[in-house]
């Protein structure tokens, strides 16, 4: 049995439907908090299990059995992630997981800017010490982000933001399909991999161009001050851990930590993996 864990969220939700069109539904069990949730997959045949990453136990009935374990990273901010992504990983070492797979990062570095890749780093060198196979897929900044930075831009007609670098904007859907061929065929991703990304790298001047062919209105980029941005995100109602978080971003990015683009992903999906500019058309459709 292959289980995936976050089964419910959006990276995960769609890994799970993927493997269903490889797989038998026996084949698949899935661990998420709320069972309720995956009330549909449970009617679909997959084996639904509760499991929560700061609850050892949980995690022990809801691995049984597998032969691999695919872990989507906690969605935890601060110092409670790592310990997390780690007991998941025990967890499913425990069980007797043939391979272990893990949701990482293309940025994945001790001394990134952006308070998550630090946390993916740390887990990838506690999968690697395991003697257990496994694979930590290093996946592209997530475009769906996308939507955050310029809700504001459809109507002000201006993307208001730090100064910020390339990031290669790569989608959900593309993301999930490449999870879903690692963990049903053998052999295709072993070990740390390669940045799986989208074919470009952008920075928010070119998505404003971008935006600007999309809506047939004039979409500007106007670049703040960290310190200007942060306060005015405060001020209208963003808690400050979560402006010091969206800072980290930004100041990451414009170090060149998103701006790593590789064939990697497409040569794994057999396609071009899908454009930023798909990403946005689909966000402004939505508005």
């Amino acid at each position: 049995m292959f289980v995936v864990t976050g089964a419910t969220g959006q990276l995960g939700s769609q890994i799970v439907d993927l493997l269903l069109d490889r797989l038998p539904p026996q084949a698949v069990g899935v661990s998420v908090r709320d069972v309720d949730k995956a009330a549909d997959l449970a009617e679909r045949g997959v084996r639904v299990r509760a499991g929560d990453f700061t609850d050892a136990a949980t995690l022990e009935h809801a691995f049984e059995g597998a032969e691999k374990v695919l872990i989507v990273s906690a969605n935890i901010r601060g110092a409670g992630a790592l310990d997390a992504n780690c007991a998941a990983v025990d967890a499913a070492r425990a069980a007797g997981a043939k391979r272990i797979l893990y949701t990482s990062h293309q940025a994945a570095s001790r001394d990134s800017l952006f308070a998550p890749q630090p946390t993916h780093a740390a887990t990838e060198e506690h999968l690697a010490g395991l003697a257990v196979p496994f694979t930590a897929l290093r996946n592209g900044f997530y475009a769906s982000t996308l939507s955050h930075s310029i809700g504001a831009a459809l109507e002000t007609g201006q993307i208001v933001a730090p100064a910020d670098g390339p990031v290669s904007w790569t989608a959900h859907s593309d993301l999930a399909e490449a999870a879903a061929i690692a963990v049903a065929e053998e052999g295709v991703l072993d070990g740390v991999t390669p940045a799986l990304t989208a074919a470009e790298a952008l920075d928010l001047e070119a998505v404003a161009g971008i935006l600007t062919g999309i809506t047939g209105r004039a979409i500007t980029r106007v670049v703040v001050g960290d310190e200007e941005w942060k306060a005015d995100a405060v001020a209208h109602g963003m808690p400050a851990a979560a402006a010091d978080f969206t800072l980290g971003m930004y100041r990451a990015a414009r170090r060149g930590e998103f701006a790593v683009t590789d064939p990697t992903l497409e040569t794994l999906i057999g396609r071009r993996p899908t454009s930023a500019r798909s990403v946005l058309e689909a966000i402004v459709s939505q508005r």
